[in-house]
């Protein structure tokens, strides 16, 4: 990569509770990029600290013009602090990054060097982490494997927030609950190409890591919103109608099979099966229920796609001397 990079570059941190690590990471964010001499921007997001963070953050954008500091009124995890960072980003590049020091800064040339090369997400992957291997390792590595398999997207960490992307794509992603990790997987929807470089992964120096077993539990749910969102966002009916489909069509069978038992045996369905009738009803009913819903889907799909300009009215004329006379003077001077 050259030394003079043409496209200016945005560095977005979201910072919770790290006092500790604002100046030092500031220091080596900024001696980074000025090697690189190239024009550059800092976001630094205060994601609800209780400790002097902000204080921290805010003095040094008292000192550097580049430093853009966004400070959030509580604490709205990890993918509310980045997609407020990239929001206030003007960067065609934009690299992001944890505000704890496990991620080096020294590493950003790499990906800049790969987001030059024409790639628009460049993840990083973690390949020798440092973590506990019981409580991190083992479950990251078993998330990561199925969220490769079930997003399409070949990459070995999802986890790590140390990725570049290309701006203008980036901008256009919806960012909510923890969808921070699944960028890759959302960028692929809209025909990203995507690559995948190692990163260090090293110790923090100060405070205290904000990971806890129960976030993986919540990734699984969101996992399941991407494979949604990725298989069925534009045609919600065909997974909807298809479990509605299937549950009317087990319920038509038990019913129709009840009807020919009592015609052809005399029997009173109601007294000798009523559970088994009335299971089949509540199939029938749910089914319906899905189909139901996978209409309302569609239905918010095509509105989604389709922005009516519709008005509660119908005009059939409309007299405005006013503008006539403004149509007939613009009318006369291009003559």
């Amino acid at each position: 990569m050259p030394n003079r990079l043409s496209t200016a570059v945005s560095i977005v941190v979201p910072f919770h509770n790290e006092e500790g690590n604002v100046v030092e990471l500031y220091g080596r964010l900024q001696a980074t990029m000025e090697a690189l001499d190239c024009e550059y921007q800092f976001v630094f997001v205060d994601d609800g600290s209780t400790d002097l963070t902000y204080k921290l953050l805010k003095e040094v954008a008292l000192i550097d013009p580049r430093v853009i500091v966004v400070r959030l009124r509580r604490n709205f995890g990890q993918t509310g602090a980045l997609a407020a960072g990239f929001a206030h980003s003007t960067g065609d590049y934009v690299i992001a990054m944890d505000g704890d020091l496990q991620h080096d800064p020294a590493e950003i040339p790499a990906f800049l060097e790969k987001i030059e090369a024409g790639y628009d997400v460049v993840s990083g992957w973690r390949s020798h982490r440092i973590d506990n291997l019981l409580l991190r390792k083992i479950p990251s590595r078993c998330a990561n494997w199925l969220m490769a398999k079930l997003s399409g997207v070949n990459i070995h960490d999802f986890g790590t927030t140390f990725k570049a992307y290309r701006g203008d794509l980036l901008r256009q992603l919806p960012l909510y609950g923890e969808m921070h990790r699944f960028i890759p997987a959302l960028a692929s929807f809209y025909g990203a190409s995507i690559c995948e470089i190692p990163i260090q992964n090293n110790h923090r120096k100060h405070g205290e890591s904000h990971y806890n077993l129960s976030r993986t539990f919540r990734v699984f749910f969101d996992l399941m919103t991407i494979r949604f969102l990725m298989r069925y966002m534009s045609r919600p009916l065909h997974l909807f109608g298809r479990l509605g489909a299937i549950n009317m069509g087990l319920g038509s069978a038990v019913a129709v099979w009840l009807l020919i038992w009592k015609v052809v045996a005399g029997i009173d369905v109601l007294q000798q099966h009523g559970l088994l009738l009335i299971f089949a009803a509540v199939l029938i009913l749910v089914g319906l229920h899905l189909i139901a819903l996978g209409l309302l889907g569609e239905l918010q799909v095509w509105q989604y796609f389709n922005r009516s300009e519709r008005k509660p009215y119908a005009v059939s004329e409309v007299i405005d001397q006013h503008a006539s006379r403004k149509l007939a003077i613009a009318t006369g001077m291009n003559a």
